[in-house]
């Protein structure tokens, strides 16, 4: 598992997203046994001078966080991707890049996704966020959950709000960014970033310059100058596939997108598997809710994306959430990772019977199938339906909605 594997990020944004929509997506590609949970945290406000426990490193809390709704390992405390309450949206991606990440245990690249959603309004915002706390404790540590090796990487992000993005990739405590307002953008796992970039940090350029990749005299290329020499600078798998798209990208163009197993953007390899997915809906209009589709399973061109939006009583969903260890959970002690524990949930459970039926190419395969589209397409065109309709959405049945849809599921698994 030496290199990063591909988890595609992509955004698209008016007028080639339709109806003035913003439409976010990413496939989360990390080792096959690896549970994704769904996990929902309401809005909150904290002590003064009060800590909060990321994945490796303790950091100070802000006195105030969003609420935010996100996907991640269920063995760690940041997200793989998610979104906040005032519709900001992020995912990150492993980079290889020429300076190797760094083994030390500080913030992953999963905990400043976390962090971003919980203290920004704006992608701009949460974009500042993240810079600031990585050159105040770092990135480092082990991406996996494995006690034999430590996999560490450096990050890429995508982060979106209703208005614009902003492409970040980072190598150490060194960044740059891309801001993004139109067209279609993709991240993955190599460095994207050329010659335009709207920030960056202030020593950026030096730092180059004495590692010896800048000469200082020619154009500065971000990723040619932090790339690895072996790196072929290929990440338009996921590229294509969104620009190829001829008609104007919807939800259902991004969930197609990121079912696509022939062209590497849903992976299923021998080490890898996109073990969740989402799909997010930012409307320009303001007065129009943003909707958030979370698989909360392995393999989108075997799972239902099932709609969650944010209000104030959000119904939690336990059954989309991994059993806790608390204290005693191998990820929390030192050397971590000795035991890997259970922690699939009752969701992941009932899909694993699913996925095996699915597989099995059979007539009850083919049937299964055609019933999960049938169960999605009545979520989307319930939420197309919030989007279009001039009255407001039954506040009551939005709290419910995420834990309908994965009751639902399980039940018809059952």
């Amino acid at each position: 598992m030496a290199g990063a594997p591909p988890s595609y990020c992509f955004v698209a944004f008016p007028p080639r997203a339709k109806d003035g929509l913003v439409v976010f997506g990413k496939n989360s590609a990390r080792p096959r046994d690896e549970v994704q949970e769904v996990v929902y945290f309401a809005a909150a406000d904290h002590e003064p001078e009060s800590k909060v426990e990321c994945t490796y490193i303790a950091i100070d809390q802000v006195p105030r966080t969003h609420a935010v709704v996100i996907s991640r390992p269920a063995w760690l405390w940041g997200a793989e991707m998610g979104a906040n309450e005032h519709g900001v949206c992020i995912a990150n991606a492993a980079v290889s890049t020429r300076e190797p990440a760094a083994e030390t245990e500080a913030l992953l690249g999963m905990d400043l996704v976390r962090l971003g959603l919980e203290r920004g309004e704006t992608a701009k915002e949460a974009l500042d966020v993240i810079v600031s706390l990585l050159e105040e404790h770092g990135q480092g540590g082990n991406y996996y959950e494995d006690g034999s090796s430590c996999h560490s990487f450096q990050s890429a992000y995508l982060i979106v709000d209703r208005d614009e993005a902003w492409m970040l990739e980072t190598v150490g405590k060194y960044w740059a960014a891309e801001k993004v307002t139109e067209g279609v953008k993709c991240i993955c796992n190599q460095l994207s970033l050329t010659t335009k970039m709207d920030a960056e940090h202030p020593e950026l350029r030096n730092y180059a310059q004495s590692q010896g990749w800048w000469t200082g005299e020619d154009e500065f290329n971000f990723s040619e100058v932090f790339s690895p020499a072996d790196d072929h600078l290929d990440c338009c798998a996921g590229k294509d596939s969104l620009e190829k798209q001829e008609e104007s990208i919807t939800v259902q163009t991004m969930m197609n997108i990121l079912r696509d197993k022939a062209s590497g953007v849903c992976i299923d390899s021998e080490s890898f598997f996109t073990t969740a997915s989402i799909v997010s809906v930012l409307p320009q209009n303001r007065s129009l809710p943003c909707i958030h589709y979370f698989t909360g399973t392995p393999d989108p061109s075997r799972s239902i994306f099932k709609p969650f939006i944010f209000v104030d009583d959000v119904k939690l969903v336990p059954k989309a959430q991994s059993p806790c260890f608390g204290d005693d959970d191998p990820a929390k002690k030192e050397p971590r990772f000795q035991e890997k524990p259970d922690r699939r949930h009752e969701l992941y459970k009932a899909h694993e019977w699913a996925r095996a039926v699915l597989e099995s190419g059979q007539e009850q395969g083919h049937k299964l199938r055609k019933t999960m589209l049938e169960l999605e397409k009545q979520g989307l065109e319930a939420m197309e339906e919030i989007l279009t309709s001039s009255d407001p959405p039954d506040l009551a049945e939005v709290g419910d909605l995420f834990y309908d849809c994965v009751d639902t599921e399980i039940k018809f698994f059952k």
